[in-house]
């Protein structure tokens, strides 16, 4: 039987990226987002592309929504084998204008949604009595914070923190779980932080912030999506049976751990 992978926040960006590997790689590819018509428009791509794909509209920060989705997965292919909490939000503010409501929404997504996907994932995998694999998106900002993204660096200790606790319980099922780290990549994520680190620098100009953090790269180049996507593929291979409760980075060299 195929393998199944489900990637939330699929509909662009490094999810899109990841699941078309996925997709290249032989799984049946289950697509979901928020965002309906990113979605659709990836969906029919996917199927272009010749791919075995469905599509599902939810929000990762819904624990229903994240039971749905693994739900509608199983009742398309008949089982899942990944699922990849890619699915999430930055945000850019000086310290001092945190809020409660950046907080609650900015961890209503990176952090909740990983608990919850973690979850309906592992439930189902029990319920297969198959081993699974579940990857989450965690950050190099998972090993080291940095200024005016606070917030996003905090979400993403606490999904490298939640890997670690879920892949000690997890184990007895077979069920492993990692995360990736991604450095900077040319998305519209980092048009965003570009963007928003322009209105508290006075210096700065459109595109400073991204040669900025750029710059340093070892490797000489930003991240492109499928570099992230070769360490997914490699985590949702049979390859990779040996690993559990690691967050691994991938971003040229900027952070040493």
């Amino acid at each position: 039987m195929e393998k199944v992978a489900i990637v939330t926040g699929s509909g662009g960006g490094l999810g899109k990226g990841i699941a078309k590997r996925l997709g290249k790689d032989g799984f049946n590819i289950v697509l979901n987002d928020i965002n309906q018509e990113l979605l659709d428009s990836t969906l029919e791509e996917f199927k272009k592309d010749g791919l075995h794909v469905i599509a599902v509209t939810g929000d990762v920060s819904k624990r229903e929504d994240q039971f749905n989705l693994v739900a509608k997965a199983v009742e398309e292919f008949g089982q899942i084998d990944v699922f990849v909490n890619n699915a999430g939000i930055d945000v850019v503010s000086p310290f001092l204008d945190i809020d409660e409501a950046q907080l609650n929404k900015t961890f209503a997504i990176n952090v909740n949604g990983v608990v919850f996907g973690t979850q309906a994932a592992a439930k189902q995998f029990i319920e297969q009595k198959t081993k699974g694999k579940i990857i989450n998106a965690c950050s190099i900002a998972g090993h080291e914070s940095y200024e005016m993204l606070a917030t996003y660096s905090a979400t993403k200790h606490a999904v490298r923190s939640l890997t670690q606790s879920a892949a000690k319980e997890l184990a007895a099922y077979d069920i492993r779980v990692n995360a990736y780290c991604p450095g900077v990549a040319g998305t519209s994520m980092w048009d965003r932080i570009d963007a928003e680190m322009v209105k508290y620098y006075d210096d700065m100009e459109p595109g400073d912030a991204f040669k900025k953090f750029s710059e340093g790269i070892l490797l000489g180049r930003p991240q492109e999506p499928e570099d992230v996507a070769n360490l997914v593929s490699f985590l949702a291979s049979d390859d990779s049976d040996y690993i559990t409760g690691q967050s691994i980075i991938t971003d040229g060299g900027i952070v040493f751990r």
